[in-house]
């Protein structure tokens, strides 16, 4: 390896080189890479230096993470009025982090059985798998009785996304995936990672602040037959703006007509509405209907297991048979990415959802978080509404749903946001109401009303 050198060398008359060659000796060490080697004279004693090259010099500086980098941000904001809207995290009304009393419950019991850390198989805890795929598409859904769901535990949506991505790369080469514009900014990295083929419908109508449901149509008709189509199962992100039922059914029209693959991105199933059957009734709709569909699943928001990285991607197949082969490739793929998925949070849902107690307490502590969301998402809008006197609607924000708000404020409006009332969010244009509270939705009104109106 290329290291740091000084030799002392008795040198003669001949040998020695001359002023101006010292500064231009260059050499190859090792096979590392190419170092320089500064020499100088000094009467017959010759000094050489080899500088450290490393192999990695080739390797540029990767931007910061829009979503993640904001919350670094604040973070190095020593203003007491900052607020981050940025990631989407659910806090307290005073702003702190929130663990759900049934998950204490659930680790309390885990810690009485004195369960072990042995290693799951590939495929995940079965006790969670069962549970989730009943929570996701009903106990008493044909496709759970008839064994058509493979389900592998995946590292929350973001693995399962990522398993599911290298299915389509593996056994669908060439097939495109169509996403939202917008979506969640992390879509697009794992397709790309994956190597799959992507591109865009449209979704948002910046003119009414709302769903341009013609346009997504037109958009999914246009894709080439066999077009996997990403949709967000509720609470879409990032504009927390959804279909009807009534355009549901349309959208599965469209999608059956083409010969689509319906693939559903669920992060915030009870979350959203606090009804589990209601935030799963889009997913359930497109099973009823007999398709082969994908489901991935997190359980970051609706149980508060962030840094526990537990989800799932699940496989609707026309049959038993098909569902156990699609299965054995999910686990095929999963085991040189990482082996197999950790077990703590698994055992948490496990726990939670195989326990009629355990399970009501769960559902009435995230219909109080999908409440309090609400509430602040109200005072926001009365709020903007009581302030700004040039007559803007701003009743968009009542009709979108979950965490999130697209404020349909610009990057400049949004940069304006933070520069000056040091408020944290994506530039989209994206708030996270989780980390409002209601003391504070006043003052995110003055920022948002003078960055709309005074910023270009």
């Amino acid at each position: 390896m290329a290291s740091s050198m000084l030799s002392l060398a008795s040198t003669s008359p001949s040998s020695s080189l001359s002023l101006s060659d010292n500064w231009k000796v260059k050499t190859k060490i090792g096979g590392f890479g190419n170092a320089f080697v500064k020499t100088k004279s000094f009467g017959r004693t010759t000094m050489a230096v080899a500088l450290n090259v490393s192999r990695f010099e080739g390797i540029t500086m990767a931007p910061p993470d829009p979503i993640l980098g904001v919350s670094e941000a604040f973070r190095a904001d020593t203003n007491d009025l900052k607020l981050n809207l940025g990631v989407g995290a659910y806090r307290t009304e005073e702003l702190q982090p929130y663990v759900l009393n049934v998950v204490k419950k659930a680790e309390n019991l885990m810690l009485e059985r004195g369960e072990n850390k042995e290693y799951l198989p590939i495929e995940g805890l079965a006790a969670f798998n069962n549970v989730t795929a009943q929570l996701l598409f009903g106990a008493d859904n044909p496709v759970i009785q008839q064994g058509k769901v493979a389900t592998v535990q995946g590292l929350s949506g973001t693995g399962s996304l990522r398993l599911a991505a290298a299915l389509i790369e593996r056994y669908f080469p060439g097939a495109k995936v169509l996403i939202s514009s917008p979506t969640w900014g992390n879509h697009k990295n794992i397709f790309n990672d994956a190597r799959v083929p992507w591109s865009e419908y449209r979704y948002y109508d910046p003119k009414t602040v709302g769903l341009d449901f013609n346009g997504m149509i037109d958009d999914i008709k246009a894709a080439p037959e066999g077009s996997f189509i990403l949709l967000h199962g509720c609470a879409h992100n990032p504009t927390g703006i959804d279909p009807t039922l009534e355009q549901w059914e349309k959208i599965a029209d469209v999608i059956q007509e083409k010969n689509h693959i319906p693939f559903f991105d669920v992060a915030y199933q009870g979350f959203a509405s606090g009804s589990l059957d209601e935030d799963a009734a889009s997913v359930r709709l497109f099973a009823a209907r007999g398709m082969e569909l994908l489901v991935a699943q997190s359980y970051s928001k609706n149980l508060g297991l962030y840094a526990e990285r537990i989800g799932a991607i699940n496989v609707v197949c026309s049959s038993s048979d098909a569902a156990a082969r699609v299965k054995s490739q999910l686990k095929r793929i999963a085991r040189p990415m990482y082996s197999n998925p950790p077990v703590h949070g698994a055992r948490i849902v496990a726990n939670i959802v195989g326990d009629p107690a355990l399970f009501k307490e769960w559902k009435d502590e995230m219909e109080l978080m999908a409440g309090r969301i609400k509430g602040v998402r109200q005072k926001l809008f009365n709020s903007l509404s009581a302030k700004d006197k040039s007559g803007k609607d701003w009743s968009f924000i009542l009709k979108q749903i979950g965490m999130f708000s697209f404020t349909g404020l610009n990057k400049s409006q949004s940069d304006n946001m933070t520069n000056k009332w040091h408020v944290y969010m994506t530039k989209d244009g994206r708030i996270s109401l989780a980390g409002l509270s209601l003391a504070k939705c006043e003052y995110l009104a003055d920022a948002i009303i003078d960055s709309y109106h005074n910023v270009s």
